[in-house]
């Protein structure tokens, strides 16, 4: 998922409360075009599907939020040689060394680890893969795939996370948005967004 710049600014002055307040997801046609640095508020948000084939506008409850703190050496996740990573994966040395890693250039991981930097920030080719060393530390913001039951509805490109708390949307701040790419269609059957299965909502490292 991809965040708005200024989600986090709104987390630390206590605009979102991600255990108890509104957040919802919504579903918007290719014509809204999301930035990340000037879209901060619902209100800048457009083109939602309206309430047909099983969407119901104004959106989707957000399920089962949770939040863990994680240190750099206790991260499950281990990088492996000769693997296919994709933008966003987030994973630690086989030997640890107190860092965790993010992958910023998709790609395939080298035959035998690199030589991990360990300055927060500094990147290094691992095979076809470009990695960043991101920080001692993870909390992950976590919640379930969003899914609309028994979707017909027409096509969109964008899930957008939102906070709906104050019932104003000039001052309901936005989180993040998932960019399927190409337009999405309901089938008939369930539509459901599957965020990425190590980062169910968003990252925060610890430097």
């Amino acid at each position: 998922m991809k965040i708005f710049r200024n989600a986090f600014s709104h987390m630390l002055n206590k605009e979102i409360d991600w255990d108890s307040d509104a957040l919802k997801w919504t579903l918007h046609t290719s014509t809204y075009a999301p930035n990340q640095d000037t879209h901060e508020f619902v209100s800048s948000l457009t083109n939602e599907l309206p309430t047909a084939g099983g969407y119901t506008a104004g959106g989707l409850a957000i399920a089962s939020p949770t939040r863990t703190y994680t240190a750099a050496n206790s991260w499950s996740v281990v990088r492996a040689n000769s693997t296919a990573y994709a933008v966003g994966d987030v994973f630690r040395p086989s030997a640890t060394n107190g860092f965790l890693y993010m992958v910023s250039s998709a790609g395939t991981s080298g035959g035998a680890p690199p030589t991990f930097p360990t300055v927060v920030g500094t990147t290094v080719a691992d095979g076809t893969a470009t990695i960043e060393c991101v920080g001692s530390g993870i909390t992950v913001f976590g919640c379930s795939d969003p899914s609309w039951s028994t979707a017909t509805f027409g096509p969109c490109r964008y899930a957008v996370l939102a906070n709906y708390q104050t019932g104003v949307a000039a001052t309901e701040p936005l989180i993040g948005y998932v960019d399927f790419v190409t337009d999405k269609t309901g089938g008939g059957l369930a539509f459901t967004v599957q965020l990425h299965t190590a980062l169910r909502a968003l990252h925060v490292f610890v430097p």
